[in-house]
């Protein structure tokens, strides 16, 4: 056993070069990107890592939740941490971001990288751009070309224009530009709908299915997200109607059982879990190995934190699908993974489209602490000396011998 000894959380804010103006939601400029760390140390000194995407600070007091129901367990322990996790999401708190800090932990311990403990091999993933904002049509070529030149061979579009004509007329003069010589694929961002700041087109399902024969015609490679993600029988009605393949389930944060009951619907030909927000690496994973079952594909999302892509990246390497193109954020000159504003060592830096397959134990990175200094600020640390004094605070010291007491019993009597 290989127990939990000490957990800090650190909240960062990576500057971005130019200001990136998501499609996904219109009308929010992004000058950094944010996202809370988690760092996990084992009583052997081994450490674990992983990030989730964060808005403001939302997490706010998250870690003297999440750490009193930690330490003193087994890091190695995926099902328990699972379990945790569940629990947590009972009172509305999903952060299945957590979990790959203790893949990344028991990969060091076992001395090998991630996708080897779920049976991959050492090699090359190939990519495929992702753009992340609104373009015009004539922009749009030139970012494709641009992105041809660099050595990619597919390109994803994002439209999300109130006027679908606008949408198509991206499409159509893209494909017919470029289509000869790179795949397309197109995301409508449907899934997760938010118009909180700027008017969001929201797609019914004759739109989607107007969208994917224009899609289909135009020889587009898969549609991505064209229907709100719970709306389950337009989506699989839409599936067995699109002569283009339907992908999406980044976002199915109750993961596996969802995800498992939309692949017996066939609401998507391709799943892509994030395993950031969709169950973390055990569910995302099951996710896949039930694709190669039922004859889907499986190619996960990993627009996020460089954190995300490290994650999705080892899944990837690790599935029956690392023959896939993998997703890339890529929006130079505003978004890039391989930020000079990294707080990695290594930044995920493509050539010609491609990437190797890190070969260092766990999630295969490590971390810059003069950038991580630069760029975040630790805002939660706890041990087990800090567990005993934070739960006299909070409980009074006859409770917190009480509750001592009955989870000592519970690990004497797990081992």
């Amino acid at each position: 056993m290989s127990a939990i000894a000490r957990i800090e959380m650190y909240r960062v804010a990576v500057p971005l070069s130019v200001t990136h103006y998501p499609a996904w939601i219109p009308g929010f400029p992004q000058s950094d990107i944010r996202f809370d760390l988690i760092r996990v140390i084992t009583e052997d000194g081994v450490e674990g890592f992983a990030a989730g995407p964060r808005l403001a600070n939302e997490r706010a007091g998250f870690g003297s939740i999440l750490a009193p129901a930690l330490i003193g367990e087994d890091a190695t322990d995926i099902d328990m941490i699972q379990q945790r996790l569940r629990e947590l999401a009972g009172i509305g708190l999903r952060n299945w971001w957590i979990e790959p800090a203790f893949w990344d932990i028991k990969g060091k311990l076992a001395g090998k990288p991630i996708y080897e403990l779920l049976g991959g091999q050492p090699g090359r993933i190939r990519l495929y751009a992702s753009t992340g904002e609104r373009k015009d049509p004539q922009a749009r070529i030139e970012e494709a070309e641009a992105r041809y030149a660099d050595g990619f061979r597919t390109i994803k579009l994002r439209i999300h224009d109130l006027d679908e004509r606008n949408d198509i007329a991206e499409v159509v003069q893209t494909a017919n530009a470029v289509g000869h010589k790179m795949k397309i694929a197109v995301d409508a961002n449907q899934a997760w709908h938010v118009g909180a700041i700027s008017s969001v087109p929201k797609w019914d399902l004759a739109r989607a299915k107007r969208f994917a024969d224009v899609c289909a015609d135009a020889g587009v490679a898969w549609l991505e997200e064209p229907l709100p993600l719970d709306d389950y029988s337009a989506l699989s009605e839409l599936t067995a109607y699109s002569r283009v393949p339907i992908s999406g389930g980044e976002l199915h944060t109750t993961g596996l059982p969802e995800l498992r009951m939309m692949i017996d619907q066939k609401c998507y030909d391709i799943f892509q879990p994030d395993a950031v927000f969709a169950g973390g690496i055990a569910q995302s994973f099951a996710v896949s190995k039930l694709c190669a079952e039922r004859g889907l594909i499986y190619k996960p999302h990993t627009w996020g934190t460089e954190f995300g892509f490290a994650v999705n990246l080892q899944l990837m390497a690790g599935s029956a699908f690392s023959d896939q193109e993998l997703e890339y954020p890529y929006a130079p000159p505003s978004w890039t993974i391989e930020s000079p504003h990294s707080i990695l060592t290594e930044p995920f830096q493509h050539r010609n489209g491609e990437l190797e397959v890190p070969t260092k134990p766990g999630l295969g990175i490590d971390i810059d602490w003069k950038a991580l200094k630069r760029y975040g600020k630790r805002t939660f640390v706890m041990d087990r000396k800090r567990l005993v004094y934070f739960t006299v605070k909070d409980r009074g010291i006859r409770v917190a011998r009480e509750m001592n007491q009955n989870k000592q019993a519970r690990l004497n009597a797990s081992r």
